[in-house]
Formats: structure tokens, sequence, C-alpha cells
């Protein structure tokens, strides 16, 4: 299978894709997958107006639904298996808070002896990582634990929709993929395996974007109760690898901070936070090479350039 070449853009607010497909030297159907914005897929007037005659809405969302409502049985066990998730999500996020709690808690200390609190500090990283660490773990157990169990592609009430999907797949030149809602969105690209059948250029932004690396991390410093803390919410598609990739950045992190935006740096380290903000473009080819004015966070809680970092 060829990897595909990749394209990440900063949010479409104003958008951008446009500019950028009409630069992509691409052939045939592109495909368009939007199914983070769940019951919202089909409000896709503006996104195939960009795309043009060429567009093709593959309705991950929709499908899925049809799928579910023929399939009774499967849809009782996905729901049970939902609510297995997010308590162990809920469960994880408890544990994460008390260890960068504690992680903060050391940095922000005026000690007469710095090196030794950066000892501790380095100390508290390892337990955050581990953290992280066992959580994906746990998480892919249990998922791959339900599709040994309920095989959703191959039911038949799915095996049609998949088939559809990798035929149009494979026709295309290009897929551009929506954010919206991150997790339902990798739920949708696993169960329609369109890993397998990626064409040969990809666009994608927001949450789209963020699913493709090999660690999918939500964030947001500026809610009402206060900064929440980064958290792994599973493992991407590993299509960009040694990235964290972060939409919105200057809207939803605390960037004046520089212990939480170091720490944020050095817990994902040596992947490279990357962030996306509006009018950003990235090429990242097919080998995830960060282009050098790309802007990342850096160990010491700056955001700068790549070649600057």
């Amino acid at each position: 299978m060829l990897t595909p070449a990749v394209t990440v853009l900063g949010p479409q607010r104003q958008p951008t894709l446009g500019r950028v497909l009409a630069k992509l030297s691409t052939d045939g159907p592109i495909a368009a997958i939007n199914a983070g914005w769940q019951e919202r897929e089909g409000d896709d007037a503006e996104l195939m107006a960009l795309l043009g005659d060429r567009g093709r809405n593959l309705r991950l969302h929709a499908r899925w639904f049809d799928a579910l409502q023929a399939d009774p049985e499967y849809a009782t066990a996905e729901r049970e298996h939902r609510v297995v998730l997010d308590q162990v999500q809920q469960l994880y996020l408890l544990r994460l808070d008390h260890a960068l709690r504690a992680t903060y808690g050391v940095l922000q200390r005026a000690e007469p002896h710095p090196r030794t609190r950066d000892a501790a500090a380095a100390d508290a990283l390892e337990i955050v990582r581990l953290i992280d660490a066992t959580h994906v773990q746990r998480i892919r157990e249990l998922h791959d634990a339900f599709v040994e169990a309920w095989s959703p592609a191959a039911r038949d009430t799915f095996a049609g929709h998949v088939a559809e999907v990798a035929e149009q797949l494979s026709q295309a030149g290009c897929l551009v993929m929506a954010g919206g809602h991150v997790g339902e969105l990798l739920w949708l690209l696993e169960v329609f395996d369109v890993a397998r059948h990626l064409p040969a250029q990809v666009v994608a932004w927001s949450g789209g974007a963020m699913v493709l690396t090999e660690r999918i991390v939500l964030f947001h410093d500026r809610v009402a109760h206060g900064p929440a803390q980064a958290e792994v919410l599973n493992r991407g598609l590993g299509l960009l690898r040694d990235v964290v990739l972060l939409p919105h950045a200057r809207r939803r992190l605390r960037t004046d901070d520089p212990v939480r935006m170091s720490v944020l740096a050095r817990r994902f380290a040596p992947a490279r936070c990357v962030v996306l903000d509006d009018g950003v473009t990235l090429d990242l080819g097919r080998d995830s090479t960060l282009p050098a004015d790309a802007r990342v966070v850096t160990v010491d809680g700056r955001i700068t350039t790549q070649d600057a970092a």
C-alpha cells in the first residue's frame, strides 16, 4: 500500500482548502469525509462547493447509522462498548489530573537547588507518560476485543457500505477530511477500514488532521471551570509520525503559561507539538517531515518555528 502524501491545514473558518487543492496535481474524484460533524454530516454544501464537480462525500456517519438501524443486536453491543470506553477515559482523567498537578507543583517551587527540583519534575513526568501509555494500551485492548467479538465490517449490515467506501476511495485522487468530534471520526474510519484504501493525497484539518497521527491528544486550557488537562484519547491511524497536532492552539492553550506549555512539549517528546492556527498549511509529504516554518511548542514553553526550536 502506497503511503499518501499528507497536507494539514489550520482551522477552516476562513477556508484555504480551495487554494490548496488547486495547487495539487491530482486527478480523479475528490473523496470527502466529514463524519466528525455527526448528525450535521449532510450539511456539506460549503465543503462540496470547494471541491467542485469532483467532490464525493463518503457519508460515513449516515452509513453507520443505517447499519445500526438494520442491526439492533450489534447496535446494543456497540453502545455498551462505548459506555465502557467512556468509563475508562474518566478513570484515566482522574489519575492524570493528580499526576499533572503534582508535576506543575514541583516545577513551580522556588528551590535553592534547581537540579533537585528538575530531577523530581522529570520523575513526575515519567509517571504522566506511564499513565498515558497504559491508557492507550487499555483502550486498544478493549477495541481489539470488541472487533474480534463483533467484526462490524464483516456483518451483512456493514459489508456493503464498507465495499462501497473502498471502491470510491480506490477511484479518488485525493481525500479531504474535516474535523468535528474526533472520537466519532476515528471510530468510523476504523469501522469502514478507510486507512487501507487511502488515495495518493490526503488533505486534513482540525480533528481530521489529529486522527492521522500516532496519538490523539485533546486539549483546552480556556474552559469555564478552569484549565482542563490535555488528555490522550486514543491511538490514531499512525500516518503522521512523531507529531502531536494542536488545532486552534492560540485559542485553546494558555500560551502565556510557560510551565503548562513546557510540560506539554516535554510530556510528548520526542514527538513535536505542532501549532495549527488559522491560515496554516503544512505539506508533510509521505514521510511526516515538518517544514522549517512549522510552529512548534518548545521544551521551555515557547512557540517558535521548527528551524529555530
